[in-house]
């Protein structure tokens, strides 16, 4: 290895001759140091006005997750209320395990989202320069060695440790150092590993804005690798996850690291390797798990996991977010629906949980019905629109001159909807002439033999209104009721199945309004053949 390493710090580190072209790495500004709390006014505008700068980095070995989204969510509200950055850095550096193709798909859920990035995203795969210099630094600087052994006794180097609560219940780490520590002689043709050479005698402690003060001793932690030796055909190996991303964002200048607490266990690695280099460490804030039902992990046999499947589902993405955000976050008081720029304007990292979160359904759905009620229709619009339009219902005319029939049926639906799919199925009626008798519906309403000639004359009477409206209708039907010696229940319930096919709709007569005489009349008529 030549001498490659730029000065980690205050200064941009810098790409070495051999860097390929398309590896380019972005350059980033200068980090501050942030040693106290931030007092920033709010900032929901999404421009930059402080130096703060978060990241979030996934790895493309599956689907943007809940539990990657709310990580994500965290960051991007922490860097919008203090009117910071954030970095999207796609760490792809497993090759046996990244799927390139899924990239697309975690950008799409981010999107969907709502949580914009300011600068990426950057693959990590591009920065591989970076991190063997910084291997060959700590190899200067004594603060590793070059490991023999072979590749299955690695250790420590990428995978998140078991959790902690696995971790006390086991006791303290009983670690045995690599022979190699003590410059055991090489075996000829092999090629080395380097492993960090953790300081004996000593503790490693970093304050968690989460967790508070925490501390290991160095006895419990392993010398880890951090460049794996090169496999066959390969001239250099491949640096492991601790130093990656330990080099990336002192280069980023990344100056808070919010992300789960199943990474807690990482830190006092990653704290030892920024010492090592000579850079101070961020902020760390690990967030608490999310949790199933049953109080284990979530995972896929609580059900769907990913985001781009309650996206599919219908959930809206704003009540997805005010959801998420409430998994291990409070307000400080009672307040559940938070509209985004609330949410913004009220987070802070002592507002986060030790205590993990429960993922529930049932409230998830709430959260969605809240939002499709109360948000201002004209809010509600696009997502509906989307909907009709991915289910073959929509119609250019409602954008345009018949925008605001569309916005007083979408407002008169809204109450009876959990999601927006809502609006293509039981409420298709409302959007289409081609719709089917609800069988149960029409086998509770349309009993009476009588029925067929009633809405017969129910049609004929509704032709001739003059005033198409509430009242209007209302009163032929129930004088229609009277003429015929029939509770007005009866015809009420089957109009309601001849002209939506439902037997659960909005109120009969506020939904012939919205319907249209021509549509309503048609429909009793075509009701009439049918029964018939």
């Amino acid at each position: 290895m030549g001498k490659r390493w730029g000065k980690l710090g205050r200064k941009t580190l810098r790409l070495s001759r051999s860097t390929p072209a398309s590896a380019k790495i972005q350059s980033f500004p200068s980090r501050e140091s942030f040693s106290g709390p931030m007092t920033a006014a709010a900032n929901t505008s999404g421009t930059i006005s402080s130096g703060v700068r978060v990241r979030f980095a996934p790895s493309p070995t599956g689907y943007l997750h809940v539990g990657g989204a709310r990580t994500a969510l965290f960051n991007w509200l922490f860097a919008r209320r203090q009117g910071g950055a954030m970095i999207l850095r796609i760490e792809d550096t497993d090759v046996e395990r990244n799927r390139p193709e899924l990239v697309e798909g975690i950008l799409d859920g981010l999107r969907w989202l709502g949580l914009d990035w300011d600068e990426g995203p950057v693959f990590q795969s591009q920065r591989l320069d970076l991190h063997r210099a910084a291997a060959e630094k700590l190899l200067s600087a004594g603060a590793a060695y070059l490991c023999y052994c072979p590749p299955e006794k690695y250790a420590g180097g990428d995978a998140v440790e078991e959790e902690e609560d696995a971790k006390k219940e086991a006791g303290p780490r009983r670690i045995t150092r690599c022979a190699c520590r003590e410059g055991k002689t090489a075996p000829a043709g092999t090629k080395p590993a380097v492993r960090f050479r953790v300081p004996q005698d000593a503790v490693t402690r970093f304050d968690d804005a989460v967790f508070g003060r925490r501390e290991v001793a160095n006895e419990e932690i392993e010398d880890f690798v951090v460049l794996r030796s090169p496999k066959a055909g390969q001239t250099e190996g491949l640096p492991t996850y601790q130093l990656s991303a330990v080099v990336d964002d002192i280069e980023m200048r990344i100056t808070h690291v919010i992300r789960g607490a199943d990474h807690i266990s990482n830190t006092p690695k990653q704290v030892l390797l920024y010492r090592a280099l000579r850079a101070t460490p961020p902020v760390f804030a690990h967030v608490p798990l999310i949790l199933g039902a049953d109080r284990t992990r979530l995972s896929k046999r609580h059900g769907a996991t990913s985001v781009s499947s309650y996206r599919e589902e219908g959930f809206l993405p704003e009540a997805f977010r005010n959801f998420l955000a409430l998994l291990g976050w409070s307000p400080g008081d009672d307040s559940e629906m938070l509209r985004t720029s609330e949410l913004i304007s009220r987070f802070s990292l002592e507002g986060v949980s030790r205590t993990n979160g429960v993922f529930d359904r049932a409230k998830l759905e709430w959260f969605n019905t809240q939002y499709l009620q109360k948000l201002p229709v004209e809010e509600l619009l696009p997502a509906v629109q989307a909907e009709l339009e991915r289910s073959k219902l929509w119609q250019p005319e409602w954008a345009g001159e018949k925008h605001d029939w569309f916005a007083k049926t979408v407002d008169l639906l809204r109450p009876r909807t959990r999601l927006l799919p809502d609006f293509s199925t039981w409420a298709r009626a409302f959007f289409s002439d081609a719709f089917d008798y609800d069988p149960a519906a029409r086998e509770k309403f349309w009993k009476d033999e009588r029925l067929g000639g009633m809405l017969a004359k129910l049609g004929d009477g509704l032709a001739v209104i003059g005033d198409w409206n509430h009242d209007g209708c209302d009163h032929v039907l129930r004088e229609l009721a009277a003429a015929e010696g029939v509770k007005a229940g009866l015809l009420i319930n089957a109009t309601r199945v001849a002209i939506v096919g439902q037997a659960v709709a909005p109120p009969l007569f506020e939904t012939m309004v919205v319907l249209g005489q021509e549509r309503v009349v048609a429909r009793l008529r075509r009701a009439v053949q049918a029964l018939s």
